[in-house]
């Protein structure tokens, strides 16, 4: 039931409302009636080095998701949900080696590719961290 689309965002915020939006959609529900069980969060490093994110919230019945990591379940995902968060705690639990980058138009892989000018800034700038 639970919808995947390939809309990246430039924050985590932004992704994380995009999320709540799709998941009452989904479900048809007012926010004050949505159970949310788990947020799941994923961080892509695009070829020109920008930052997106997507993120999707999932309820009791739903599938586990097809392309972001589980990150937060139970209360803590639900007070993400409700707004009662703060962006940099959440950003502190995303480890790093988690991280897609694009090697192609559209294809992702944990390292950034190294064929390339952008791919070799990309890994210095990711070993750098």
């Amino acid at each position: 039931m639970s919808s995947h689309d390939d809309t990246f965002y430039y924050t985590l915020d932004e992704a994380i409302d995009a999320a709540r939006e799709a998941f009452l959609a989904a479900h048809t529900l007012e926010e004050s009636d949505a159970n949310v069980e788990q947020l799941s969060v994923q961080k892509y490093i695009m070829q020109d080095g920008d930052e997106m994110w997507r993120a999707e919230f999932l309820g009791d019945d739903d599938e586990d998701p097809a392309d972001c990591i589980p990150l937060l379940s139970g209360v803590a995902a639900q007070s993400v949900f409700d707004g009662d968060y703060e962006i940099g705690e959440i950003r502190q639990q995303w480890q790093e080696e988690n991280t897609l980058h694009e090697w192609d138009n559209g294809e992702f892989q944990l390292e950034p590719p190294l064929d390339t000018e952008e791919g070799e800034a990309a890994a210095d700038e990711w070993d750098e961290r």
